[in-house]
């Protein structure tokens, strides 16, 4: 099969979609050849068998550009490639599926987001796939849904040699947006050293857009307001090859996201060891019966709180939901299921 992959970004430092970089990889693993089209492009190391085209952001070209770029692209490569793979943005399904369907081509869509907007499902209509993590990553009724689990490369995310330390190590990662709910874990913080918990809390992630970054000054701000600079650390965003060894060297991974879909970074996390505390609708779906310790409701910062304090010296939960994660959510997986299907 030649495959045809539209997606945001080609930079396997990119802190955000550096992830899918190895996507490529694999994909390139199961296809003759991979043509890539992608907004913007940085970094990349791929096979011989695999051809990004950028629309030029990089360039600081403009939306028109990105346009005439998209529709010139898929015409001139139409005699190589078979079918088609947008990952994740719904509107290249819109833009581009009346001239896939003309000449022939399957068009797939990865979505795995708790939100359902107009866009998607206009998608939905002309699409023949629509690839999604678990059952709650896609909240459309379509017999066009194929679960195919996450991409994680288990190889990479593993467990690491985790120096001893009395200070309870408690990270979380992702983009500063309001949907992560950080200040539920701030305020869990204020409680656990009330109650004269020795920790330390990284906030691995930066804020990308204005209201982001007002949100950002805000959580400054309340840190201020409840004395907490001595214990919460921010590192700013990392490229995901660096994200193993970060969190290797955490104990408890916490999260508290709104999107209602399965979040990536829980997964990544329980793959390195971390005992995962999380409030997120499709983790609780997945693990609720093998660690119900670890789940609480949403924005009870309370019970986050009591969670984070019984849970210091227990691993057991970690390795259960490990090893359920490892069975499921592995790369390889994600991608034979993906090609398998078209």
């Amino acid at each position: 099969m030649k495959l045809l992959i539209v997606t945001q970004v080609i930079d396997k430092h990119h802190p955000i979609l550096g992830f899918f970089h190895r996507w490529v990889e694999e994909f390139a693993k199961h296809c003759e050849h991979v043509h890539v089209i992608c907004l913007e492009k940085g970094s990349y190391d791929f096979p011989a068998n695999v051809t990004v085209h950028s629309l030029g952001k990089e360039e600081g070209k403009g939306r028109l550009g990105y346009i005439f770029r998209f529709y010139t692209l898929i015409f001139k490569l139409r005699y190589e490639y078979d079918n088609v793979f947008v990952h994740m943005n719904q509107i290249y399904v819109i833009l581009g599926a009346p001239f896939w369907r003309t000449f022939g081509k399957k068009v797939g869509l990865w979505y795995a987001h708790g939100a359902v907007s107009r866009s998607l499902k206009i998608a939905v209509h002309f699409t023949h796939h629509i690839f999604t993590s678990t059952e709650e990553g896609l909240r459309v009724v379509t017999a066009k849904k194929v679960i195919v689990g996450q991409g994680i490369d288990t190889a990479i995310f593993t467990p690491g040699n985790k120096s001893p330390s009395s200070t309870l190590r408690l990270i979380t990662v992702g983009r500063i947006a309001q949907s992560k709910n950080l200040e539920t874990l701030i305020r869990a913080c204020a409680l656990l050293r009330d109650e004269g918990v020795d920790f330390n809390f990284r906030v691995v992630g930066a804020p990308i857009t204005s209201e982001e970054k007002e949100y950002f000054i805000s959580l400054k701000k309340l840190i201020a307001e409840l004395r907490l600079e001595a214990h919460i650390v921010w590192t700013g965003a990392i490229s995901n090859h660096e994200l193993p060894q970060v969190l290797q060297s955490a104990d408890i991974f916490i999260h508290d996201g709104a999107t209602r879909s399965l979040d990536k970074a829980l997964l990544e996390a329980a793959l390195c060891g971390c005992i995962v505390v999380s409030s997120n609708e499709a983790y609780t779906a997945l693990t609720g019966t093998i660690a119900p310790e670890c789940l609480y409701e949403p924005g009870d910062f309370a019970r986050l709180s009591a969670i984070i304090a019984g849970l210091s010296s227990d691993a057991a939960s970690a390795e259960r939901v490990r090893t359920l994660i490892q069975s499921k959510f592995d790369i390889s997986h994600l991608i034979s299921g993906i090609v398998g299907t078209y």
